[in-house]
This record gives structure tokens, C-alpha cells and sequence, in this order.
């Protein structure tokens, strides 16, 4: 899998990460990220560190920090909420509405028949996710996600029980990739903006993948050209 550089400076990359790619090294082996980075140093004596983590199935926008004190004060800006980030997502079928905001609390629950999932639970972590109705095509819905926290499988959660539709493909909160030909979650990191301070913030865009566009989705075109806006200011949870 080729892996392109939407952003490069002296202390980040962003890379479009391929669907079907994990960050980690399977335990049944195979290709990961973790196996490339000696080509991602581009010069550098350093391999540069994944800041966050984007599913297995997911594409798009992945930043890497070049050198341990880009990571610490980027990983610092992820936890503070200041990262605006664009998710696009195919969800399998139609809904009311054209935009609001889920805030599901969520936590994690494992059992010997499904294995581990996140669950909508009042005691768990506040989780809030803005989402905007963008397209719909044969029955499937194309959807902008901007998650302000960052919970695991937050938006595949979100979309299943706030929205009440799965994300198309999903094997753990909908039906699997067996609707429509797709062979994976229909998640897609689509933008990304992290602030610097004084210094120019880092930007990135991925373009629609092809399986986006072989469902007949052609609306976020127009999103490739606008950095995303920033979230609103993080509060206490």
C-alpha cells in the first residue's frame, strides 16, 4: 500500500492512511503501519510516532509527530480538544434531519460471545459528536462527522445509536461489510487542523476514497478545499 504525504515539516508528517492498514502489527501478522515507518522517516535519524489512533478500517488523515517533544505537546493538544477533525461516513440507510449533535456517554464491555465493544452508558465517558447530513444516494447516507472527544469507536457508536443507523460495513455495530459490495467500515478521516501557537498550524485533507465515490457520493469535492473550522473551546469533564 503506498502511503502519501498530505502534510511534512521539520517536527509532523500526515499520511493518508489506506483503509484495511492497522497501526499495530497483527497478531496473525501481516502488513501494519508499525513495519513502514523506517520508510517514513524521510531523512530524519528518527521514525515518527502515530500521535493518535484511526481504526484498521478507517483512511484518511493520520498525524505522526518526528521527534518526542513534537509528540508530547500534539498528544497535549488531542487531550485538550483543540484538534479539529472532519470525519466523512456512508451510514446504511435514511434519517430525519440535516445536522445536530450526539452526546452518548460511552463505556467499554466485553463478553465471551461478541468480545469487547463501547456501549452507551450513563456512567461513562462523556463522549459528544456534531454531525451535518451531506448527501443520499440509493438509500445510503453520506455523513460529515466532527467529533470534539475522542472515545474509542466513538462515531461507529454514535452513528448506530445516536443517528440509529450503522455506519455501512460495520461488523461489530451493524451488519458487516456485506451490503452494497463494501469490504470494510465506511469511516473516512477526511480533514485535520492541530494549532500550533504562533506557529502555522498543521492542515491536512484526504480526498473521498474510490469506494466513497463508487457508492455515488461526489458532494465533500467542495470540503477539499476548506481547512476544518475549530472545535468549540473544551470544558471540564
Amino acid at each position: 500500500m503506498e502511503l502519501e504525504i498530505l502534510f511534512e515539516d521539520g517536527e509532523a508528517l500526515v499520511i493518508d492512511k489506506p483503509a484495511g492498514l492497522p497501526l499495530d502489527r497483527p497478531r496473525a501478522g501481516g502488513p501494519s503501519l508499525e513495519d513502514r515507518l523506517d520508510e517514513l522517516k524521510l531523512g530524519f535519524q528518527r521514525e515518527p510516532f502515530p500521535v493518535h489512533r484511526l481504526d484498521r478500517d478507517t483512511s484518511g488523515c493520520l498525524l505522526l509527530a518526528r521527534n518526542p517533544k513534537s509528540l508530547k505537546r500534539f498528544s497535549a493538544a488531542f487531550e485538550e480538544r483543540t484538534v479539529a477533525k472532519i470525519y466523512l461516513g456512508v451510514v446504511a440507510g435514511e434519517f430525519e434531519g440535516e445536522s445536530g449533535t450526539i452526546e452518548l456517554a460511552l463505556s467499554k464491555v466485553s463478553t465471551v460471545k461478541d468480545g469487547w465493544r463501547m456501549i452507551p452508558a450513563r456512567k461513562g465517558k462523556p463522549s459528544v459528536t456534531h454531525w451535518r447530513k451531506l448527501e443520499v444516494v440509493d438509500g445510503l447516507t453520506l455523513v460529515e462527522f466532527r467529533p470534539e472527544t475522542g472515545r474509542t469507536h466513538q462515531i461507529r457508536v454514535h452513528a448506530a445509536s445516536g443517528l440509529g443507523l450503522p455506519l455501512l460495513g460495520d461488523p461489530v455495530y451493524g451488519d458487516g461489510p456485506d451490503r452494497a459490495g463494501v469490504r470494510r467500515t465506511m469511516l473516512h478521516a477526511a480533514g485535520l487542523t492541530v494549532p500550533r501557537g504562533e506557529k502555522a498550524p498543521i492542515v491536512a485533507v484526504s480526498p473521498m476514497p474510490a469506494d466513497f465515490r463508487a457508492l455515488g457520493f461526489i458532494t465533500p469535492d467542495a470540503l477539499q478545499d476548506v481547512a476544518p473550522e475549530a472545535p468549540p473551546e473544551a470544558t471540564d469533564e
